[in-house]
């Protein structure tokens, strides 16, 4: 071979060793520097975060993920990030990858459902809220989210699926506005469209009659609400419900001759429903009232024993007790009463007598307080009731005079 040719041989074959010695020498470099500024990106975020500026971290956040898109925590940040800041159309596609890199996120998944609704993807944000509503922890996030799924259901006139997540709402969330109204639409919307329902199949049905009788109640109307509740009864004695609600309806009356028709009403709801414990409840009070604590102790021990959270009934059992002389027995019964239903004035009345009667001073100048606290607060409502002309149904005034001294 020409020694000519050989030397370029040989030099092409050095160059292209140096080459490959140069390119894997270099791939180290590149990759380290490359590790290097995700790093950098990620670490300036988290700074940024800390500082409550989102608006440095979320550029950082923007590099970061340009250089790591499988970066989950780049991608939650960020999403997270721009939806606060209101921007969901740009939070979505970030939100929507954490939670495809990682599903049991489920407040990532909240929020991704809201920006959904919010940039008109219903679809979506109704089966991402759907999903992620019942696992969500965080009592207000949960709230608002739920909210955000009842507006979907009631933009597309599903009631009774609104009616489930706004009941539980109010168990998780009993003091807020926004549920409270919420609750109050749906079920006046529900009760409006059962109400037409009933009317159109069976308008002069004994459960229309029923309905009719609570509609008059609700306006205040007892006597019309009497005659309709008597009419539901008439057409089937043995409506569930009737007879309780006609005792009710009597009751509440305060004439002598319905007070004691109101006594064989409750007595009708126990024939049909032997599991009545309301029913049992207001026998005992009946029997209270009429002064006989026996027979009034064991209705409500009957009732207690139907259900075990009713304060009325312990109540009920403490005064029957009392009236026996039997102070000792009384005492836990009146401290489970006020412990069940903490607002009730006339029990924490009850109780501070009681405490007073066992000597025990102290205890019995705090459940006076308790008292005097919360019958101002009964008659403020009372008042308010009264401006609004809303029927007072447990506002009625104490059933005993007392004391105060």
């Amino acid at each position: 071979m020409d020694k000519r040719v050989m030397n370029v041989k040989v030099r092409l074959f050095c160059v292209a060793m140096l080459l490959m010695l140069g390119s894997t020498y270099s791939r180290p470099q590149t990759t380290l520097s490359r590790q290097q500024e995700i790093e950098s990106h990620t670490s300036r975020a988290q700074n940024f975060i800390q500082e409550k500026r989102p608006d440095l971290a979320i550029p950082e956040l923007e590099a970061l993920i340009a250089l790591d898109p499988k970066n989950l925590n780049g991608q939650a940040n960020l999403g997270v990030l721009l939806y606060f800041e209101g921007d969901y159309a740009k939070a979505r596609p970030h939100l929507q990858a954490a939670h495809e890199m990682q599903p049991e996120l489920t407040k990532i998944q909240g929020l991704l459902g809201i920006a959904e609704k919010r940039t008109g993807e219903t679809a979506n944000a109704r089966l991402n809220l759907e999903q992620s509503f019942p696992a969500l922890q965080d009592g207000k996030f949960k709230t608002q989210a739920g909210m955000e799924l009842i507006e979907l259901y009631v933009a597309s006139s599903e009631m009774e699926l609104a009616a489930g997540v706004i009941g539980q709402l109010r168990r998780e969330e009993p003091e807020s506005l926004d549920v409270q109204n919420a609750a109050y639409r749906i079920y006046s919307e529900l009760a409006g469209d059962s109400m037409l329902a009933l009317s159109l199949v069976g308008p002069d049905s004994a459960q229309m009659h029923q309905v009719m009788a609570h509609e008059a109640s609700t306006e205040g109307n007892t006597n019309v609400a009497i005659e309709q509740e008597r009419a539901a009864i008439q057409r089937n004695p043995h409506l569930p419900g009737a007879h309780f609600e006609l005792g009710e309806l009597l009751s509440a009356s305060g004439e002598s001759g319905q007070q004691q028709e109101a006594e064989q009403e409750y007595l009708a709801a126990l024939s049909d429903n032997r599991f009545d414990e309301r029913a049992e409840c207001r026998l005992g009070r009946v029997y209270a009232r009429k002064g006989d604590p026996e027979k009034a102790l064991s209705h409500f021990s009957a009732a207690v024993a139907l259900q075990s959270n009713d304060a009325e009934a312990y109540s009920g059992m403490a005064q029957a007790f009392i009236e026996l002389n039997q102070q000792s027995n009384a005492l836990p019964l009146l401290e489970k009463a006020v412990k069940l239903e903490p607002t009730d004035s006339l029990d924490h009345y009850r109780l501070s007598r009681l405490y007073r009667h066992l000597g025990r001073m102290e205890e019995a100048k705090t459940e006076m307080e308790l008292y005097q606290k919360y019958k101002a607060m009964k008659e403020k409502l009372r008042a308010i009731y009264k401006d609004l002309r809303l029927p007072q149904k447990g506002m009625e005034a104490d059933e005993v005079k007392v004391d105060e001294k």
